[in-house]
């Protein structure tokens, strides 16, 4: 078992769901979703979080999140604002929020050294997905495996919300079980006992339960900094002046396949996964994660 590290996006100001979603309290003892994500990692062997954060929440993430783990686990954060493009770009004045996934994991390029997972601090990805993709990071070398890169999917079927749309990264897979391409599926909804996905142009397309997708939970070597470097540079020459551009990063990863400078393992899941896209999901994880308590597969206080 090698050294592995936890990337925890965080920094999302929670627009559609009301509120800062990272310190919600939704466990039986008050827990947050990034509590029971850090207690997945941690017994998969992973031995060190780093968190994305905005300078906004900086002090109640101290209080709230951050002081719990000190004597847990090596833990640290960043934080990902607007102004942190390189020096020379110029960028529209009405943006009112960071560049995206791809920006925020650039934001720990300091910070990491090793084989590193990332998440989004609002999902809850279950227990499973963790010890799926840790398992497979300890097979790989740092020296030998520089551009394999990996992600844990997930069936559509298991990854929807019941009060809106949702986006996901819909997955093509090779013969191997590698990445072939990515394509952001942006207003995916459950209607009427079906999936649809409704494009830009307005058309309809029925989408199957078992399609595979990705919800940001990535396996990456350092190596992957440099890329988003180059990249994010690229991206500002074409989008510094739309105040909503996103530089994501399965948009990074889908160059990098069809530009053969990666390979993407795709491992997968049938784990469900649970999250707060809007506070009408909230009742939901709360739920859950009281059944899961009283099932015993976690303890309550989750951290004692």
């Amino acid at each position: 078992m090698q050294n592995k590290t936890l990337l925890v996006l965080a920094a999302g100001m929670g627009s559609r769901y009301g509120g800062l979603k990272q310190i919600d309290k939704l466990g039986p003892s008050g827990e947050t979703i990034i509590d029971y994500s850090i207690y997945d990692a941690l017994s998969a062997g992973f031995n060190k979080v780093v968190f994305v954060i905005r300078k906004s929440i900086e002090q109640d993430f101290n209080e709230v999140i951050l002081s719990k783990y000190k004597d847990k686990t090596d833990v640290d954060y960043v934080l990902q604002e607007i102004e942190n493009v390189p020096n020379h770009i110029t960028y529209s004045t009405e943006r009112k929020k960071p560049w995206g996934t791809g920006h925020a994991i650039l934001m720990a390029k300091d910070k990491i050294k090793n084989f590193f997972a990332v998440i989004n601090g609002d999902d809850l990805y279950g227990r499973n997905a963790f010890v799926t993709l840790g398992q497979y990071l300890d097979t790989l070398s740092l020296e030998k495996d520089k551009y394999t890169y990996s992600m844990v999917a997930y069936p559509l079927k298991n990854t929807l919300s019941e009060n809106g749309i949702v986006s996901r990264g819909l997955c093509q897979t090779d013969e191997n079980h590698c990445l072939k391409s990515v394509k952001e599926l942006t207003k995916l909804q459950a209607i009427g006992g079906k999936i649809i996905n409704t494009s830009e142009d307005g058309s309809v397309v029925c989408m199957p339960e078992d399609a595979v997708v990705s919800m940001n939970i990535w396996g990456f070597h350092p190596s992957i900094f440099q890329f988003l470097e180059e990249k994010f540079e690229f991206f500002l020459k074409f989008n510094a002046d739309n105040p909503k551009s996103e530089f994501y990063i399965p948009m990074v990863v889908d160059e990098l396949i069809q530009g053969k400078q990666a390979e993407v393992k795709v491992l997968t899941t049938d784990a469900q996964w649970y999250g707060v896209t809007y506070q009408e999901d909230r009742q939901g994880v709360v739920s859950h994660l009281q059944a899961q308590t009283n099932k015993g597969i976690y303890p309550s206080p989750l951290w004692k």
